[in-house]
């Protein structure tokens, strides 16, 4: 009688991982498109969730609820690394929920375009307008903020940037056709770039303290190079369309991302630009890309597009996606760019801008939205 053979053992969740683990984020991709379900009463598809969360959820056994056990098994080889970083998201998700609109403002006639904390007050930030407006708002007393009265049609505040060597000045771009350094007083002080035609304005800003650097894109592709004295370093167009996007790294400001409604986000290294051909890495995405942003740390980029996703980059692979989150939204009616949602830098604060309105949220003094509230 021949040996009966040993049924075969069947394969526990942490094998299926590691052998789901070897595919690379490029060759999952197509399969976090096929997770999307019908909302009830509604014919629209929304994504159900992302693909890795959804692996996630399969591989990784449930997180400490502390977070300091968390980082103690893991640093002493006790737990595996999907394990601690999911402790920490929900962590964080945790902290997120608990956050509650603590002040509102509905200061323009026109929507908010931009926002920028302030580097040294944490209860102060300044916003723009898209008909030019400028609030520097400090929500933490009850004097009326400063405002300065923009153009009005045509004078898109695009991008607003507090100057790190004098906190009482601020850089700004605008579809009025200028990249600016100004006062709160309402002067300005130096005119970087000015456009000879109403056919072109300025889309996107960056400013580095430490190279003493402002680089500034435009609508049609162009992206120059100055220095804060104003002096023209180069101008050359990067992208084949607008420049919606562009961030300088915080840890190596040589590292410059830029995001074009062309559908690609390029990595350029500042001190070897030769030409449009001369970026490290270019990211193609499906449809035209709103912003690209790097983490504090510098090690990761974050870009969102004008349809339903968000990439994650990171920087020991830059050219293929870590992660991929569908976020269902409709362009123009939702709050599209990441840039319009700043967590406050010193502070524990929630800065966005929805339409015509300014909203702090804070998990401290939390209270709820009033309707009648006016501002």
């Amino acid at each position: 009688m021949a040996p009966r053979k040993r049924p075969e053992a069947p394969k526990t969740p942490n094998v299926a991982a590691r052998l789901r683990s070897k595919r690379s984020p490029r060759e999952l991709e197509p399969e976090a498109k096929k997770l999307r379900v019908k909302g009830s009463g509604s014919s629209r598809r929304y994504d159900s969730g992302c693909l890795w969360a959804g692996l996630a959820s399969l591989q990784v056994p449930p997180p400490s609820s502390s977070i300091v056990r968390a980082l103690h098994q893991y640093k002493l080889g006790k737990a595996a690394w999907p394990s601690l970083q999911q402790g920490l998201q929900q962590s964080f998700l945790h902290s997120l929920a608990s956050y509650r609109i603590f002040q509102k403002a509905a200061p323009f006639d026109r929507r908010a375009t931009s926002l920028a904390w302030h580097p040294t007050h944490p209860s102060t930030l300044a916003v723009g307008s898209k008909g030019g407006d400028i609030m520097l708002w400090n929500f933490g007393i009850k004097e009326k903020p400063t405002f300065i009265k923009g153009i009005g049609a045509g004078g898109s505040i695009t991008a607003l940037k507090f100057n790190l060597l004098n906190t009482n000045q601020f850089f700004a771009s605008s579809m009025e056709g200028t990249t600016r350094l100004q006062d709160f007083k309402g002067n300005t002080l130096r005119v970087f770039t000015s456009s000879d035609t109403c056919n072109v304005w300025f889309c996107s800003l960056d400013v580095s303290a430490n190279s003493r650097m402002v680089v500034t894109g435009d609508n049609v592709g162009h992206v120059i190079l100055l220095n804060t004295d104003g002096k023209e370093l180069w101008n050359l167009r990067m992208h084949k369309k607008k420049v919606t996007h562009l961030a300088l790294n915080p840890c190596c400001d040589w590292l410059l991302a830029t995001a074009s409604v062309d559908q690609t986000v390029k990595l350029w290294d500042l001190r070897q630009i030769r030409g449009k051909a001369s970026f490290l890495y270019s990211l193609p995405h499906r449809h035209p890309v709103n912003s690209a942003c790097f983490s504090p740390d510098g090690a990761r980029l974050l870009t969102t597009d004008q349809k339903s996703e968000i990439r994650i980059y990171s920087a020991s692979q830059w050219d293929c996606p870590l992660d991929l989150i569908p976020h269902p939204h409709r362009h123009f009616q939702h709050l599209t760019p990441i840039k319009l949602n700043e967590f406050n830098p010193i502070g524990d604060t929630l800065a966005s801008a929805m339409g015509y309105h300014i909203l702090i949220w804070s998990q401290e003094e939390a209270k709820p939205w009033d309707e009648n509230e006016t501002h």
